[in-house]
């Protein structure tokens, strides 16, 4: 009986150990919506987050997209996490002005982060305070083929006056300038927004797409008399076909430019381009003097105004923002880190290139479906498809897409 009184204790204390690591064990509620392997790279990052906070739980619930995109203004409004994947930029203004995301420039300003995510922190502020942290980015540009341009005699350009010119050799060779599909009409917008961020800079451009510069303005016209220049050596059947269509087209040579993102680079090298003749470079100056902004997609996490744990979701913030920790998502995924003192892989030359682009930019555009209001988005792309194909429309494009933005942004 005193054996047994012995191991009554013994699993008394046990069970009061537990119950009191327990009530210390805190627990950080995150909604997400990643797919497989960005899931598997948080997951490993979530790991070694509590393992150096042992007293800390994260619990992710993660969304499929489209879900996340009808849940998040659900579960901001009655039963918030402690932290939330959304976008930068205009996509996650609305929840700013709702008083939905948090002010975090605490966190920014404690781990220091105003330097390390310089080129992201325009697009994570709004009203001088910042509402999230950005965690992986990947950048866009014009990739182009190195024996193209070498068959057409042509220098890779600086300046948008030089590309112009380039197109008239690549014409002379019978290749296309520039190579694009708008069948589904977004690889256009990407051509659209380096034109407006080149011509009249970085605040214009956001200025534009948040509603607040009317369309028949002449500076919108004068981007689209710069774009007017390169239609003619521009892929003619565009509306026809998609973007990997158009992809097909730099890889056999038939086209020199392609304004894409990073994720095609995979494509191109399916189709045998390799890193000897796949190149990259910065779409170029239009406006000499402007600071140079960038086409960069970039994912954020926020705290909801509702969370219950704010004090660890913070900790969470400053965690993920880290060189170390973006470092470590990046390679798994294959995109690119915020924080200008992480790395990337040495061996590809393009996240290479991308990470300088985007670490030295002044400020970030987040694309024009992004940055736009989805109507307006899509008003606006078919708007820019139609000015392709036909350009001496614009000013009755520019018309209807000036009362779709009296409409739309109220």
């Amino acid at each position: 009986m005193v054996h047994l009184a012995k191991g009554a204790l013994a699993l008394t204390a046990a069970l009061l150990l537990s119950t009191a690591a327990s009530a210390q064990q805190r627990v950080l509620k995150y909604n997400a919506d990643y797919d497989p392997i960005p899931l598997a790279a948080m997951e490993a990052l979530i790991a070694d987050f509590e393992a150096a906070n042992p007293d800390i739980d994260v619990q992710l619930n993660n969304f499929d997209h489209e879900g996340y995109k009808t849940a998040i203004r659900n579960f901001l409004t009655a039963d918030a996490p402690d932290l939330a994947n959304w976008y930068a930029g205009n996509r996650m203004a609305p929840f700013v002005a709702a008083g939905q995301f948090m002010d975090v420039s605490d966190v920014w300003e404690s781990a220091g982060l105003g330097d390390d995510l310089a080129s992201a922190k325009a697009s994570m502020t709004i009203d001088g305070k910042q509402w999230g942290v950005p965690y992986t980015y990947y950048q866009w540009g014009i990739y182009f083929n190195k024996d193209a341009y070498a068959a057409a005699g042509a220098e890779v350009p600086t300046t948008w006056a030089e590309f112009v010119s380039n197109c008239e050799k690549f014409a002379a060779a019978g290749v296309d300038c520039l190579t694009t599909g708008s069948k589904a009409l977004w690889p256009i917008a990407g051509i659209f927004d380096y034109l407006s961020l080149r011509t009249n800079g970085y605040e214009w451009h956001m200025d534009l797409t948040a509603g607040k510069v009317e369309w028949t303005d002449p500076k919108v016209k004068a981007v689209f008399a710069e774009w007017a220049k390169i239609l003619p050596y521009t892929t003619a059947n565009h509306a026809a076909i998609d973007w990997q269509d158009a992809a097909a087209l730099l890889v056999q040579g038939k086209a020199a430019n392609y304004v894409m993102g990073n994720f095609a680079v995979g494509t191109f090298k399916e189709g045998g381009m390799t890193n000897e003749n796949l190149g990259f470079m910065i779409f170029p100056e239009i406006t000499p003097g402007i600071p140079r902004a960038e086409e960069a997609p970039t994912d954020t996490i926020h705290i909801p105004a509702g969370a219950k744990n704010v004090e660890d979701a913070k900790a969470f913030l400053a965690f993920v923002a880290s060189a170390e920790a973006q470092t470590k998502w990046n390679t798994a995924v294959g995109q690119l880190p915020t924080n200008k003192n992480s790395s990337v892989p040495a061996d590809d030359p393009f996240l290479v290139a991308g990470f300088e682009a985007l670490s030295g930019a002044y400020a970030l555009a987040q694309f024009f479906d992004r940055d736009a209001p989805a109507e307006m988005a899509k008003v606006g792309m078919e708007g820019f498809q139609e000015f392709m194909v036909k350009p001496d429309n614009v000013d009755a494009i520019l018309d209807r897409l000036e009362k779709a933005r009296a409409r739309i942004y109220k």
